[in-house]
């Protein structure tokens, strides 16, 4: 069969039936990696109407979207398609490498657009969605990537090539426009994210056992650095597990991994959650793990709330709920830090405080690593150029991993 592209149609239903003929034809089985959605001007993640027809979403369209598309990129080179600040404003960690801009054209981005475009907002509207629709079409797990047009795996700070071959490295790609549609509209060369990378939770590494554990959402993505994060949830994890030093042994003895679905709360049970992250070897030490939670509360409308699970030092929340930051070690002119703060591995259980057994939910674990030097240091420091003062420094690159959903009577 010939390759199948925006050429025969820009509806992702055409696309869906024609991987489904793909696999009755020929015996192949076939899953798609939905592009990162934040520069869609909202048509990502609809919650009414198709945007390719304009027709109502329908049971249809929902079943064959988690069918065909079950991974969603959520960090790559253009920025991170998490969250938003304007989403969630109550996440000061939202914010990371955020294009407010549009792909193809010198269009302005409006606030209206932005639920259509972030996985935090179309996992809750996927709540919804199951309830209205009978299927859940954002059910997806995630996964980083690069989106890189130059053929080379580069997404590490020291070594970023780019998104294409004209923004290789010299000393003009950190503050020359990547691309330009108008005097007030333009990427710049520093706003790119030297992002990123899948991880994948498979049996073995065969093209099958890889397969299968995309399939099940088994995937987690980081913003480059390769940092192991597990996240499992069951009912009965104890905070002894977290002492055992083979977390997914325990893990999948009591519970899901990342990707999975909760069994019925047993009566006054709360889901309790096995979350581990390892450092990168070669990177900056970890910051904190946070669980992000997203539910449907009895009136119906969407909520959100991060919580700080695990942390390095002796940090403790303020008054105002918040944990002090972890510190900065960065040497922006000799682009380089010490990892003599934070730490080099984090483990805990932790528990629903808030769990309601009547609301759908899902949980997430996102882990933060120390502040390490963004790309543009090691560029001025090699190219002996200065940084424009809009250009960041130094970041927190970070992990996300796949959902683990809970559905009342599920």
């Amino acid at each position: 069969m010939n390759p199948y592209t925006t050429a025969e149609s820009y509806n992702p239903e055409d696309l869906w039936r024609w991987m489904q003929t793909y696999e009755d034809t020929t015996g192949g089985r076939v899953l798609t990696l939905a592009h990162n959605g934040n520069l869609s001007s909202g048509t990502m993640f609809p919650v009414e109407t198709n945007p390719a027809t304009g027709q109502p979403l329908t049971g249809d369209y929902a079943r064959n979207r988690i069918r065909w598309e079950p991974i969603y990129e959520i960090t790559q080179i253009k920025g991170d398609g998490e969250a938003h600040p304007l989403l969630s404003p109550n996440d000061e960690f939202a914010n990371y490498g955020t294009w407010d801009k549009n792909n193809l054209g010198p269009f302005a981005k409006t606030s209206d657009m932005l639920p259509g475009e972030y996985a935090r907002d179309a996992l809750k509207n996927g709540l919804l969605l199951e309830d209205r629709l009978g299927t859940n079409p954002y059910k997806f797990g995630v996964a980083g990537s690069t989106d890189s047009h130059t053929a080379l795996a580069t997404a590490e700070e020291e070594n970023f090539f780019g998104k294409l071959s004209h923004a290789e490295p010299s000393p003009e790609r950190i503050s020359e426009p990547l691309a330009e549609f108008t005097d007030d509209i333009a990427w710049m060369g520093w706003e790119t994210v030297a992002s990123g990378y899948a991880g994948v939770w498979a049996t073995e590494n065969t093209r099958e056992a890889l397969f299968d554990a995309m399939n099940r959402k088994e995937v987690y993505g980081t913003t480059g650095p390769r940092m192991t994060v597990w996240f499992l949830g069951g009912w009965d994890f104890e905070p002894s597990d977290a002492e055992q030093r083979a977390p997914g042994r325990i893990g999948y003895a009591k519970g899901v991994s990342m990707g999975g679905d909760l069994s019925p709360a047993p009566a006054g049970a709360a889901p309790s959650f096995l979350v581990a992250a390892l450092k990168d070897p070669y990177s900056g030490n970890l910051d904190r793990v946070q669980v992000v939670k997203g539910w449907v509360d009895a009136a119906g409308e969407t909520q959100e709330q991060v919580y700080d699970v695990a942390w390095s030092g002796d940090r403790r929340a303020g008054t105002d709920g918040r944990l002090p930051a972890v510190g900065n070690t960065v040497d922006t002119a000799n682009a380089t830090w010490t990892n003599t703060i934070g730490a080099p591995e984090l483990i805990t259980v932790w528990e629903d405080p808030d769990f309601d057994a009547t609301q759908r939910a899902f949980y997430y674990a996102r882990v933060l690593e120390m502040p390490t030097p963004h790309w543009t240091a090691y560029d001025a420091l090699r190219f002996g150029v200065a940084l424009p003062d809009e250009a960041p420094r130094s970041h927190q690159e970070r992990a996300y991993t796949s959902p683990i959903w809970y559905t009342p009577g599920n």
